[in-house]
Protein backbone atom coordinates (compact mmCIF):
# COMPACT_ATOMS: atom_id res chain seq x y z
CA UNK A 1 0.00 0.00 0.00
CA UNK A 2 1.35 3.47 -0.86
CA UNK A 3 0.70 6.82 0.73
CA UNK A 4 2.39 9.02 -1.82
CA UNK A 5 -0.76 10.18 -3.53
CA UNK A 6 -3.66 12.37 -2.51
CA UNK A 7 -5.54 11.49 0.70
CA UNK A 8 -8.55 9.22 0.56
CA UNK A 9 -11.90 10.97 0.06
CA UNK A 10 -13.25 12.39 3.26
CA UNK A 11 -16.38 10.29 2.98
CA UNK A 12 -14.48 7.17 4.01
CA UNK A 13 -15.15 5.94 7.56
CA UNK A 14 -11.52 6.02 8.69
CA UNK A 15 -11.06 9.74 9.26
CA UNK A 16 -14.20 10.27 11.37
CA UNK A 17 -13.08 7.40 13.61
CA UNK A 18 -9.68 8.99 13.94
CA UNK A 19 -11.10 12.39 14.71
CA UNK A 20 -13.27 11.07 17.53
CA UNK A 21 -10.25 9.35 19.00
CA UNK A 22 -8.03 12.39 18.69
CA UNK A 23 -10.64 14.56 20.35
CA UNK A 24 -10.22 12.34 23.39
CA UNK A 25 -6.45 12.37 23.03
CA UNK A 26 -6.15 16.15 22.40
CA UNK A 27 -2.70 17.76 22.45
CA UNK A 28 -2.76 16.63 18.80
CA UNK A 29 -4.20 18.93 16.16
CA UNK A 30 -7.75 17.53 16.31
CA UNK A 31 -10.09 18.79 13.64
CA UNK A 32 -13.82 18.60 12.99
CA UNK A 33 -15.52 19.14 9.67
CA UNK A 34 -16.09 22.81 10.53
CA UNK A 35 -12.85 23.68 12.29
CA UNK A 36 -9.71 24.72 10.47
CA UNK A 37 -6.17 24.49 11.82
CA UNK A 38 -7.18 24.23 15.47
CA UNK A 39 -7.27 21.89 18.43
CA UNK A 40 -10.53 21.37 20.27
CA UNK A 41 -10.04 23.71 23.25
CA UNK A 42 -9.75 21.80 26.49
CA UNK A 43 -10.17 18.38 24.88
CA UNK A 44 -7.20 16.75 26.55
CA UNK A 45 -6.31 13.16 27.23
CA UNK A 46 -8.10 13.02 30.58
CA UNK A 47 -10.95 15.38 29.78
CA UNK A 48 -14.30 15.10 28.07
CA UNK A 49 -13.99 16.63 24.62
CA UNK A 50 -15.93 19.79 23.91
CA UNK A 51 -17.15 20.80 20.46
CA UNK A 52 -14.75 22.86 18.42
CA UNK A 53 -15.99 26.39 17.77
CA UNK A 54 -17.33 27.04 14.31
CA UNK A 55 -14.96 29.46 12.60
CA UNK A 56 -16.44 32.91 12.11
CA UNK A 57 -15.28 35.73 9.88
CA UNK A 58 -12.28 37.45 11.39
CA UNK A 59 -13.45 40.67 13.05
CA UNK A 60 -10.74 42.80 11.49
CA UNK A 61 -11.44 42.87 7.78
CA UNK A 62 -12.03 41.18 4.47
CA UNK A 63 -9.50 38.39 3.84
CA UNK A 64 -6.26 39.76 2.44
CA UNK A 65 -5.05 38.64 -0.97
CA UNK A 66 -1.56 37.69 0.17
CA UNK A 67 -1.02 36.25 3.66
CA UNK A 68 2.27 37.23 5.25
CA UNK A 69 4.62 36.47 8.10
CA UNK A 70 5.92 39.38 10.20
CA UNK A 71 9.48 40.38 9.37
CA UNK A 72 12.21 38.73 11.46
CA UNK A 73 13.35 40.96 14.33
CA UNK A 74 17.05 40.10 14.59
CA UNK A 75 20.03 41.86 12.99
CA UNK A 76 20.75 39.20 10.34
CA UNK A 77 19.14 38.49 7.01
CA UNK A 78 17.82 34.93 6.68
CA UNK A 79 18.57 32.19 4.20
CA UNK A 80 16.83 28.85 3.87
CA UNK A 81 17.47 25.47 2.28
CA UNK A 82 15.70 22.11 2.20
CA UNK A 83 17.33 18.74 2.80
CA UNK A 84 16.15 15.26 1.87
CA UNK A 85 17.44 12.70 4.39
CA UNK A 86 17.07 8.92 4.32
CA UNK A 87 17.65 6.69 7.33
CA UNK A 88 18.21 3.20 5.95
CA UNK A 89 18.72 1.73 9.41
CA UNK A 90 14.99 1.55 10.22
CA UNK A 91 11.67 1.08 8.45
CA UNK A 92 9.05 3.77 8.52
CA UNK A 93 7.04 3.51 11.76
CA UNK A 94 3.72 4.30 10.04
CA UNK A 95 4.16 2.47 6.73
CA UNK A 96 6.31 -0.58 7.57
CA UNK A 97 6.56 -1.70 3.95
CA UNK A 98 8.68 1.42 3.40
CA UNK A 99 12.01 0.01 4.53
CA UNK A 100 13.78 3.34 5.16
CA UNK A 101 12.63 6.43 7.01
CA UNK A 102 12.58 9.42 4.65
CA UNK A 103 12.52 12.94 6.04
CA UNK A 104 12.38 16.47 4.68
CA UNK A 105 14.10 19.15 6.73
CA UNK A 106 14.09 22.91 6.27
CA UNK A 107 17.07 24.91 7.48
CA UNK A 108 16.95 28.60 8.30
CA UNK A 109 20.18 30.46 9.06
CA UNK A 110 21.87 33.87 9.00
CA UNK A 111 23.14 35.07 5.65
CA UNK A 112 24.85 38.13 4.22
CA UNK A 113 22.96 37.84 0.94
CA UNK A 114 21.09 41.02 0.05
CA UNK A 115 18.89 39.71 -2.74
CA UNK A 116 17.40 36.51 -4.04
CA UNK A 117 14.18 34.57 -4.37
CA UNK A 118 11.89 34.62 -1.34
CA UNK A 119 11.17 31.14 -0.05
CA UNK A 120 7.71 29.71 -0.68
CA UNK A 121 5.75 28.94 2.49
CA UNK A 122 4.62 25.64 0.98
CA UNK A 123 3.77 24.35 -2.47
CA UNK A 124 0.32 24.88 -4.03
CA UNK A 125 -0.31 21.13 -3.74
CA UNK A 126 0.62 21.17 -0.05
CA UNK A 127 -1.74 24.10 0.47
CA UNK A 128 -4.52 22.18 -1.28
CA UNK A 129 -3.98 19.02 0.79
CA UNK A 130 -3.76 20.95 4.06
CA UNK A 131 -7.02 22.75 3.36
CA UNK A 132 -8.68 19.54 2.18
CA UNK A 133 -7.50 17.61 5.22
CA UNK A 134 -8.74 20.40 7.46
CA UNK A 135 -12.15 20.50 5.71
CA UNK A 136 -11.92 24.18 4.85
CA UNK A 137 -13.61 25.51 1.75
CA UNK A 138 -14.39 28.93 0.38
CA UNK A 139 -10.79 30.06 -0.10
CA UNK A 140 -8.44 29.46 -3.05
CA UNK A 141 -6.82 26.06 -2.72
CA UNK A 142 -3.34 27.57 -3.11
CA UNK A 143 -3.83 30.43 -0.62
CA UNK A 144 -1.29 29.14 1.93
CA UNK A 145 1.38 28.75 -0.74
CA UNK A 146 1.14 32.49 -1.40
CA UNK A 147 2.18 33.43 2.13
CA UNK A 148 5.04 35.94 2.05
CA UNK A 149 8.10 34.81 4.01
CA UNK A 150 11.28 36.60 5.06
CA UNK A 151 13.97 34.15 3.92
CA UNK A 152 16.01 33.75 0.76
CA UNK A 153 16.18 30.39 -1.00
CA UNK A 154 19.66 28.89 -1.17
CA UNK A 155 21.46 31.97 0.18
CA UNK A 156 24.97 31.27 1.43
CA UNK A 157 25.10 30.74 5.21
CA UNK A 158 27.18 33.21 7.23
CA UNK A 159 29.11 32.78 10.45
CA UNK A 160 32.35 31.49 11.90
CA UNK A 161 33.24 27.82 12.17
CA UNK A 162 31.37 26.13 15.05
CA UNK A 163 29.89 29.50 16.06
CA UNK A 164 26.12 29.11 15.63
CA UNK A 165 23.74 27.41 18.07
CA UNK A 166 21.28 24.93 16.56
CA UNK A 167 17.57 24.75 17.38
CA UNK A 168 15.40 21.85 16.18
CA UNK A 169 11.68 22.54 15.62
CA UNK A 170 9.05 19.79 15.57
CA UNK A 171 5.48 20.60 14.42
CA UNK A 172 2.12 19.36 15.63
CA UNK A 173 0.28 16.28 14.38
CA UNK A 174 -1.01 16.73 10.81
CA UNK A 175 1.08 19.90 10.56
CA UNK A 176 4.13 20.46 8.38
CA UNK A 177 7.43 22.08 9.24
CA UNK A 178 6.24 25.22 7.46
CA UNK A 179 3.76 25.92 10.28
CA UNK A 180 6.69 27.11 12.43
CA UNK A 181 8.33 29.29 9.77
CA UNK A 182 7.62 32.57 11.58
CA UNK A 183 9.47 31.36 14.67
CA UNK A 184 12.27 29.76 12.63
CA UNK A 185 12.98 32.88 10.59
CA UNK A 186 13.14 35.02 13.70
CA UNK A 187 15.60 32.72 15.46
CA UNK A 188 17.76 32.60 12.33
CA UNK A 189 17.78 36.40 12.18
CA UNK A 190 19.16 36.33 15.75
CA UNK A 191 22.07 34.11 14.73
CA UNK A 192 20.74 30.58 15.15
CA UNK A 193 20.66 27.69 12.72
CA UNK A 194 17.14 26.25 12.82
CA UNK A 195 16.13 22.81 11.55
CA UNK A 196 12.41 22.20 11.04
CA UNK A 197 11.47 18.55 10.52
CA UNK A 198 8.58 17.10 8.55
CA UNK A 199 7.76 13.84 10.34
CA UNK A 200 6.67 11.92 7.26
CA UNK A 201 3.21 10.29 7.18
CA UNK A 202 2.19 12.31 10.27
CA UNK A 203 1.09 15.36 8.29
CA UNK A 204 -1.18 16.12 5.39
CA UNK A 205 1.59 16.63 2.85
CA UNK A 206 5.35 16.15 2.62
CA UNK A 207 6.86 16.79 -0.81
CA UNK A 208 10.07 14.98 -1.75
CA UNK A 209 12.58 16.25 -4.33
CA UNK A 210 11.43 13.70 -6.92
CA UNK A 211 7.89 15.09 -6.76
CA UNK A 212 6.31 12.41 -4.56
CA UNK A 213 3.85 13.73 -2.00
CA UNK A 214 3.52 11.62 1.16
CA UNK A 215 0.22 12.08 2.93
CA UNK A 216 -0.97 11.30 6.45
CA UNK A 217 -0.83 7.53 6.90
CA UNK A 218 -1.15 8.00 10.66
CA UNK A 219 -4.47 9.77 10.05
CA UNK A 220 -5.86 6.61 8.46
CA UNK A 221 -5.64 4.49 11.58
CA UNK A 222 -8.95 3.04 12.67
CA UNK A 223 -8.40 4.18 16.23
CA UNK A 224 -6.44 6.98 17.81
CA UNK A 225 -5.95 5.13 21.10
CA UNK A 226 -2.33 5.60 22.16
CA UNK A 227 -1.53 7.49 18.94
CA UNK A 228 -0.09 10.40 20.90
CA UNK A 229 2.18 8.05 22.79
CA UNK A 230 3.33 6.41 19.56
CA UNK A 231 4.12 9.78 17.97
CA UNK A 232 6.11 10.92 21.00
CA UNK A 233 7.97 7.63 21.19
CA UNK A 234 8.85 7.71 17.46
CA UNK A 235 9.93 11.30 17.00
CA UNK A 236 13.16 11.17 19.05
CA UNK A 237 14.59 8.75 16.47
CA UNK A 238 13.84 11.28 13.70
CA UNK A 239 15.40 14.09 15.72
CA UNK A 240 18.58 12.22 16.63
CA UNK A 241 19.02 11.12 13.01
CA UNK A 242 18.70 14.72 11.81
CA UNK A 243 21.29 15.81 14.37
CA UNK A 244 23.62 13.08 13.14
CA UNK A 245 23.24 14.29 9.57
CA UNK A 246 23.81 17.94 10.43
CA UNK A 247 26.66 17.61 12.90
CA UNK A 248 28.47 14.40 11.96
CA UNK A 249 31.89 14.19 10.29
CA UNK A 250 30.32 14.62 6.84
CA UNK A 251 27.37 17.01 7.29
CA UNK A 252 24.61 16.80 4.70
CA UNK A 253 24.19 20.59 4.75
CA UNK A 254 26.89 22.86 3.33
CA UNK A 255 26.74 25.06 6.44
CA UNK A 256 27.15 22.18 8.86
CA UNK A 257 30.61 23.35 9.95
CA UNK A 258 29.05 26.55 11.32
CA UNK A 259 27.06 24.64 13.96
CA UNK A 260 28.35 24.61 17.53
CA UNK A 261 27.56 21.04 18.58
CA UNK A 262 27.80 21.98 22.26
CA UNK A 263 24.83 24.36 21.89
CA UNK A 264 21.83 22.40 20.59
CA UNK A 265 18.24 22.82 21.79
CA UNK A 266 14.70 22.01 20.69
CA UNK A 267 11.19 23.41 20.66
CA UNK A 268 7.97 21.94 19.37
CA UNK A 269 4.29 22.75 19.04
CA UNK A 270 1.55 20.45 20.30
CA UNK A 271 2.77 16.86 20.06
CA UNK A 272 6.06 18.27 18.78
CA UNK A 273 6.41 20.03 22.12
CA UNK A 274 5.65 16.84 24.00
CA UNK A 275 8.35 15.18 21.89
CA UNK A 276 10.94 17.72 23.04
CA UNK A 277 11.15 16.19 26.51
CA UNK A 278 11.32 12.67 25.06
CA UNK A 279 14.07 13.66 22.66
CA UNK A 280 16.06 15.27 25.47
CA UNK A 281 15.80 12.13 27.57
CA UNK A 282 17.09 10.00 24.70
CA UNK A 283 19.73 12.37 23.29
CA UNK A 284 22.08 14.20 25.63
CA UNK A 285 23.15 16.56 22.84
CA UNK A 286 19.91 18.51 23.32
CA UNK A 287 20.68 20.92 26.14
CA UNK A 288 17.30 22.65 26.56
CA UNK A 289 13.72 22.25 25.39
CA UNK A 290 10.36 24.00 25.03
CA UNK A 291 6.87 22.52 24.86
CA UNK A 292 4.44 24.88 23.12
CA UNK A 293 0.95 23.80 24.19
CA UNK A 294 1.43 20.04 23.90
CA UNK A 295 -0.10 17.37 26.13
CA UNK A 296 2.73 15.27 27.65
CA UNK A 297 1.67 11.90 26.29
CA UNK A 298 4.73 10.14 27.70
CA UNK A 299 5.53 11.05 31.34
CA UNK A 300 8.87 12.44 32.37
CA UNK A 301 10.26 9.57 34.51
CA UNK A 302 10.76 9.88 38.25
CA UNK A 303 14.50 9.96 37.60
CA UNK A 304 13.81 13.42 36.23
CA UNK A 305 14.97 15.72 33.46
CA UNK A 306 17.69 17.99 34.80
CA UNK A 307 18.25 20.19 31.74
CA UNK A 308 16.33 23.48 31.23
CA UNK A 309 12.74 23.11 30.10
CA UNK A 310 9.85 25.51 29.53
CA UNK A 311 6.11 25.02 29.17
CA UNK A 312 4.22 27.73 27.26
CA UNK A 313 0.55 27.23 26.54
CA UNK A 314 -3.01 28.46 26.28
CA UNK A 315 -5.18 28.93 29.41
CA UNK A 316 -6.32 25.28 29.25
CA UNK A 317 -2.76 24.50 30.38
CA UNK A 318 -2.98 26.51 33.57
CA UNK A 319 -2.00 24.51 36.68
CA UNK A 320 -4.96 22.47 37.85
CA UNK A 321 -6.62 23.03 34.49
CA UNK A 322 -7.89 20.72 31.80
CA UNK A 323 -4.52 19.15 31.04
CA UNK A 324 -3.11 17.47 34.14
CA UNK A 325 -0.01 16.13 32.40
CA UNK A 326 1.94 19.35 32.94
CA UNK A 327 1.10 19.22 36.66
CA UNK A 328 2.19 15.58 36.73
CA UNK A 329 5.53 16.19 35.06
CA UNK A 330 6.42 19.54 36.62
CA UNK A 331 7.89 17.92 39.73
CA UNK A 332 10.16 15.74 37.58
CA UNK A 333 11.65 18.72 35.77
CA UNK A 334 14.57 19.11 38.13
CA UNK A 335 16.60 21.75 36.31
CA UNK A 336 15.80 25.38 35.42
CA UNK A 337 12.13 25.54 34.44
CA UNK A 338 9.30 27.92 33.63
CA UNK A 339 5.56 27.51 33.10
CA UNK A 340 3.98 30.32 31.06
CA UNK A 341 0.33 30.77 30.07
CA UNK A 342 -0.64 33.06 27.21
CA UNK A 343 -4.02 34.70 27.86
CA UNK A 344 -6.23 34.86 24.78
CA UNK A 345 -4.36 32.09 22.98
CA UNK A 346 -5.79 28.98 21.35
CA UNK A 347 -3.88 25.87 20.30
CA UNK A 348 -2.64 27.22 16.93
CA UNK A 349 -1.46 30.50 18.50
CA UNK A 350 2.02 29.06 19.06
CA UNK A 351 2.47 28.46 15.32
CA UNK A 352 1.83 30.65 12.28
CA UNK A 353 -1.65 29.23 11.86
CA UNK A 354 -3.75 31.38 14.21
CA UNK A 355 -2.33 34.52 12.59
CA UNK A 356 -2.68 33.23 9.01
CA UNK A 357 -6.25 32.10 9.67
CA UNK A 358 -7.21 35.66 10.60
CA UNK A 359 -5.49 36.99 7.51
CA UNK A 360 -7.62 34.85 5.21
CA UNK A 361 -10.81 35.62 7.10
CA UNK A 362 -11.15 32.80 9.65
CA UNK A 363 -11.40 33.39 13.40
CA UNK A 364 -10.28 30.40 15.49
CA UNK A 365 -11.29 31.97 18.78
CA UNK A 366 -8.06 33.71 19.76
CA UNK A 367 -8.20 37.28 21.02
CA UNK A 368 -4.59 37.91 19.95
CA UNK A 369 -5.06 40.18 16.96
CA UNK A 370 -2.72 41.00 14.10
CA UNK A 371 0.66 39.33 14.49
CA UNK A 372 0.56 39.31 18.31
CA UNK A 373 0.51 35.51 18.71
CA UNK A 374 3.66 35.09 16.63
CA UNK A 375 5.32 38.13 18.22
CA UNK A 376 4.86 36.79 21.75
CA UNK A 377 5.96 33.26 20.90
CA UNK A 378 9.07 34.61 19.19
CA UNK A 379 9.96 36.85 22.12
CA UNK A 380 9.80 34.26 24.88
CA UNK A 381 11.27 31.39 22.87
CA UNK A 382 14.23 33.56 21.84
CA UNK A 383 14.76 34.67 25.45
CA UNK A 384 14.85 31.03 26.57
CA UNK A 385 17.43 30.02 23.97
CA UNK A 386 19.53 33.15 24.49
CA UNK A 387 19.70 32.32 28.19
CA UNK A 388 20.50 28.64 27.90
CA UNK A 389 22.56 28.49 24.70
CA UNK A 390 24.30 31.86 24.91
CA UNK A 391 24.41 32.54 28.62
CA UNK A 392 22.76 35.95 28.23
CA UNK A 393 20.74 37.03 31.25
CA UNK A 394 17.01 37.33 30.44
CA UNK A 395 14.97 39.36 32.96
CA UNK A 396 11.95 38.68 30.74
CA UNK A 397 11.94 35.11 32.06
CA UNK A 398 12.08 36.12 35.72
CA UNK A 399 8.65 37.68 36.17
CA UNK A 400 5.57 39.13 34.52
CA UNK A 401 6.28 42.00 32.11
CA UNK A 402 4.00 44.99 31.66
CA UNK A 403 5.13 45.08 28.01
CA UNK A 404 3.65 41.63 27.48
CA UNK A 405 0.61 41.56 29.77
CA UNK A 406 -0.84 38.47 28.06
CA UNK A 407 1.95 36.25 29.45
CA UNK A 408 1.47 34.97 32.99
CA UNK A 409 3.98 33.01 35.12
CA UNK A 410 2.74 29.91 36.91
CA UNK A 411 4.24 28.35 40.06
CA UNK A 412 2.60 25.00 40.95
CA UNK A 413 1.13 23.90 43.25
CA UNK A 414 -0.37 27.43 43.19
CA UNK A 415 -3.06 27.39 40.49
CA UNK A 416 -3.15 31.15 39.94
CA UNK A 417 -0.70 32.45 37.35
CA UNK A 418 0.60 36.01 37.63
Amino acid sequence: MTHTTEPKPTATPRRPLLRRGLAAAAGLATLTASAWLTLIPGALADATPTPAPTPTPAPTATPIATPYLPAPTGPHRVGTASLYLKDSSRPDPWVPEVKARELMVSLWYPTEARSGQRAPYMTPKESELNLKGSKITGVPSDILSKTRTGSLVGAAPAGGKHSLPLVVLSPGFTRSRSSLTGLAEDLASRGYVVAGIDHTYENYATTFPDGRVATCAACELDTAENIGQKVVENRPADISFVLDQLTGPHPKWKGGALIDTSRIAMAGASVGGASAAGAMLKDSRIRAGINLDGNMFVPVPDSGLARPFMFMGQPAHQPGGQDTTWDRDWKNLTGWKRWLVLEGAVHPSFTDLDMLARQIGVNLGSTLTGTRSVDLTRKYVAAFFDLHLRGKRQPLLDKHSTRYPEVAFCSPPTTTCQ
